[in-house]
């Protein structure tokens, strides 16, 4: 390995799918390398606060969850023709998207001369850039989406007792990258002097790159790792950002906390909601009928202010300092949310709207660490309160959560994951 490695990280998506990538981006800083984070402008300021380098991808992938039709495929309680319809406009737009952040990428690759590049599946344009520079590209995976096991479905997709159906998912989600072909395309033609590729398999794992290794930032303490998945897909447990010692909490908050016993959070991060305030009524009615504090997260749903004597609303506050002084967390269900909860050792009640967020609510629930979910199509202030009843007062439910958070404190999937990076670089 180099004394001091050039790494390129790219990633893109809600905040979600950037804060393992910059914990990740910490460690291989801390061991020596020249790392930059490359993602959406909305994140600059926030990753420079790390100390990282930092290069720009337009918003504008982000910018469409406030449009009425991001927020009609998002929000579950919209009617499914609503949603399709709002689908189909939104795809129409992906392609032009697509190219947008492959130039961005291009330009991060040209000031930045990295010697390998860590990527999001997002980042449809890196491994091709890997391809045409002949540098090693590294997939991370927040989601067991993409390598085929018969073990289990990909996360998100129902699970069925028939014969090949669990390989048959992923096919289907390698079959899904079509849609991304003829984008794809024009970037390997007319940017990187590459030969087209004729599948949605090449899109998302172009031949000519070789072998991609591909880390799955998850715990084997959540998601035993396949039997049958080749040597190139690793298990490195979860990509957690160090503890933010210095992080001074709002004063309100601070002052709720203290107020009386440790209350419940409920938040649902980037997941923006066509009608917010009915929102929250539900979950207000829901923490009092529960008979339990609230903390409520303002999020992308935009919640109003409240500030009442059991139930208060908050910007956002880092989930490592906030999720350990709860009883219980209430939220969406999306894969770092879901990682701090269960290192945080208290039980859950997962909220999925969409993507692979139902999977993780099943697989939350299965481990014994979660109350029933209640999926967004379904909310109501009654099978909310009942799920918190549950994951407040069942003992069973809290012996589960401490003891998964008690294993995920040992692992240092951080670590796992630079120390693959690291090979691959003289591989």
């Amino acid at each position: 390995m180099p004394e001091s490695a050039s790494i390129l990280v790219l990633t893109y998506g809600t905040r979600g799918d950037v804060e393992p990538f910059v914990a990740l981006a910490c460690g291989l800083v801390r061991r020596g390398n020249k790392v930059t984070i490359c993602t959406a402008e909305r994140f600059g300021d926030w990753v420079k606060g790390f100390g990282l380098a930092f290069a720009p991808m337009s918003n504008a992938s982000l910018d469409v969850i406030d449009t009425p039709d991001g927020k009609a495929m998002i929000d579950g309680s919209s009617g499914l023709l609503r949603r399709v319809t709002a689908g189909i406009r939104l795809a129409r737009g992906a392609g032009t998207i697509n190219e947008a952040m492959s130039r961005d990428a291009w330009a991060a690759v040209q000031s930045t001369r990295p010697d390998l590049i860590v990527y999001h599946p997002k980042v449809l344009a890196a491994p091709h850039i890997g391809e045409a520079l002949g540098i090693p590209v590294v997939m991370g995976l927040l989601q067991p989406m993409i390598v085929p096991t018969s073990n289990f479905p990909p996360v998100g997709l129902p699970r069925l007792t028939v014969p090949g159906y669990n390989r048959f998912g992923y096919s289907l989600v390698r079959l899904s990258y079509s849609a991304f072909r003829k984008s794809m395309n024009r970037v390997r033609t007319g940017l990187l002097g590459l030969k087209p590729v004729r599948s949605g398999r090449e899109v998302l794992l172009p031949g000519g790159v070789g072998p991609i290794k591909i880390l799955h930032a998850i715990s084997p303490a959540v998601i035993p790792r396949p039997a049958d998945w080749p040597p190139e897909a690793i298990m490195t447990g979860y990509w957690y950002l160090p503890p933010g010692e210095n992080y001074e909490p709002p004063a309100k908050l601070s002052r709720f906390l203290d107020a009386g016993p440790a209350p419940v959070y409920v938040g649902f991060g980037s997941m923006t909601v066509e009608e917010p305030a009915s929102l929250l009524r539900i979950i207000t009615d829901a923490l009092r009928g529960a008979g339990v504090r609230g903390v409520v997260a303002s999020g992308w749903a935009g919640f109003d202010c409240i500030d009442i004597d059991d139930v208060i609303t908050v910007p956002a506050v880092p989930h490592e300092w906030l999720f350990p002084r709860m009883t219980a967390v209430v939220h969406h269900g999306g894969a770092g949310t879901l990682a701090q909860g269960f290192r945080a050792g208290v039980p859950c009640v997962i909220c999925p709207f969409f993507g692979d967020q139902p999977g993780w609510a099943d697989r939350s629930f299965a481990l014994g660490v979660g109350a029933q979910p209640v999926p967004r199509r379904k909310l109501s202030a009654e099978r909310l309160a009942h799920s918190i009843r549950s994951a407040v007062n069942d003992q069973s439910l809290r012996h589960n959560a401490k003891a998964l958070a008690q294993v995920l404190r040992k692992e240092d999937g951080v670590a796992l994951a630079a120390t693959e990076i690291e090979k691959s670089l003289h591989s």
